[in-house]
């Protein structure tokens, strides 16, 4: 959240953002998902996630904050305090799970707004939806239909095991394998463009 904006206007902007979210503005959400996306990835690398893992912990994490922004509650904290608690605990969940030490809260929440925004910050993410709108529609309709359960819908590689009558590590490779033909898909698009 480096913006120039003073914390009180930025504080207001996130609170008005997330009652928005509540409301399901897609909008509001990618914009609350611009403005915060790089400090709470701070976050989660200050926690002790590993840098290969931040990108799904917040993936969970604005999953977690859209599908709860109705619950946000400005009388008991800010809203980027509010996020960074739901990174932090999904963080923590992540470590728990590789049986990995964290760290606390208090050191998280002390990282600092960045100055210069890092590359990943500066990312197009509206030039790249195009490509991979059109890498997904390239994709067989079941493995089109498994990318969205689990990536849009959140829904878990048990779950996902269970649906299509296949062992989870299936799913993981199916997964796995499938965003690597998007990502390569996605990348000899911009190689011809």
């Amino acid at each position: 959240m480096a913006s120039g904006l003073p914390i009180q206007v930025q504080s207001e902007t996130l609170r008005g953002l997330l009652a928005r979210v509540s409301a399901g503005e897609t909008r509001a959400f990618a914009q609350l998902h611009t403005m915060t996306r790089g400090r709470l990835r701070r976050i989660a690398l200050a926690v002790g996630a590993a840098p290969d893992d931040v990108d799904d912990i917040l993936q969970e994490s604005f999953l977690k904050i859209w599908r709860n922004a109705a619950r946000f509650d400005c009388g008991r904290a800010s809203a980027m305090t509010w996020m960074s608690a739901i990174v932090r605990n999904t963080a923590i969940d992540h470590l728990r799970a590789r049986r990995q030490p964290s760290v606390e809260l208090d050191e998280a929440l002390a990282v600092p707004a960045a100055t210069a925004p890092s590359q990943a910050e500066e990312f197009d993410y509206a030039s790249a939806e195009p490509l991979a709108r059109g890498a997904l529609a390239r994709l067989p309709e079941d493995r089109r239909r498994l990318v969205a359960l689990a990536y849009l819908e959140g829904e878990s590689r048990a779950s996902l095991s269970r649906r299509f009558g296949v062992p989870v590590g299936t799913i993981k490779t199916w997964l796995h394998r499938t965003i690597l033909a998007v990502r390569k898909d996605c990348l000899a698009t911009t190689a011809a463009a």
